[in-house]
């Protein structure tokens, strides 16, 4: 199956790649969903909402201080590593992740939009201004933008629709794009989850790479199962090999 995709991968003109938590999973990053979401007896459904935001800022803001904990210490791993590698091997190349963790950007790749935001970002609940969260004084919680509001974490909540500017983005690359490789998620989240079947209903090749089969194995041409920082190095190191590159 991977000489199909390597053959698919050498005809290629346009890359789009699309990630999901799956991929930092591999990183020891918990998944949203399951056991591992749970936080001093919340899941991540009842945290993540601007009506919990409203009602309780602090708990919200202290979640994720303790996610910001676990994913400072983590490391991009061998799939994040790849889809890097393949950004420098195709001269149109781009990424679309779901995930918020920053792992992708902490590998150097240029080509991309974190469309769900960036747990590492700030944004003021008035004028949406957005910072660093090492650029905000943390000297209360929840911080305080410099007009006086409060920040909110600079990510889509459950019940908020993803910025625009994000979606069109999304919605050029997959016209534009002749294979896209989905990896590491669900297919359950909307509208990424609507993605895969756009870019096919297009005329594009669907690679998919996940631990198991989901919705999208339905409609993938390829579907290769198993974790992504096994194959996707494996991908990289023989299209390199293919180009007289080591």
């Amino acid at each position: 199956m991977i000489e199909r995709v390597l053959d698919r991968l050498k005809e290629t003109e346009f890359l789009l790649v699309i990630t999901g938590a799956g991929i930092s999973a591999e990183s020891g990053i918990p998944t949203f969903r399951g056991s591992d979401g749970l936080w001093k007896n919340y899941r991540a459904e009842e945290l993540a909402t601007p009506w919990a935001f409203e009602r309780d800022p602090d708990t919200v803001w202290r979640w994720y201080d303790w996610r910001r904990g676990i994913i400072g210490n983590a490391q991009p791993n061998g799939g994040h590593l790849a889809i890097k590698k393949l950004e420098d091997l195709f001269e149109n190349f781009f990424l679309v992740t779901q995930n918020v963790d920053g792992l992708h950007a902490r590998t150097g790749i240029r080509n991309m939009v974190e469309i769900h935001g960036n747990l590492w970002r700030a944004r003021c609940t008035k004028d949406r201004k957005t910072s660093m969260l090492m650029d905000v004084p943390l000297t209360s919680i929840p911080p305080r933008c410099e007009c006086g509001e409060i920040l909110r974490p600079d990510v889509v909540w459950f019940g908020e629709s993803i910025p625009s500017s994000y979606l069109e983005k999304a919605y050029d690359v997959i016209d534009r794009c002749d294979t896209l490789l989905v990896v590491g998620t669900s297919g359950a989240v909307y509208p990424v989850a609507s993605f895969p079947e756009n870019a096919k209903m297009k005329g594009s090749f669907v690679i998919e790479v996940n631990i198991e089969p989901t919705p999208i194995s339905q409609i993938a041409d390829v579907s290769l199962f198993g974790k992504s920082g096994d194959i996707l190095p494996e991908i990289v190191q023989k299209l390199r090999a293919s180009r007289g590159k080591t």
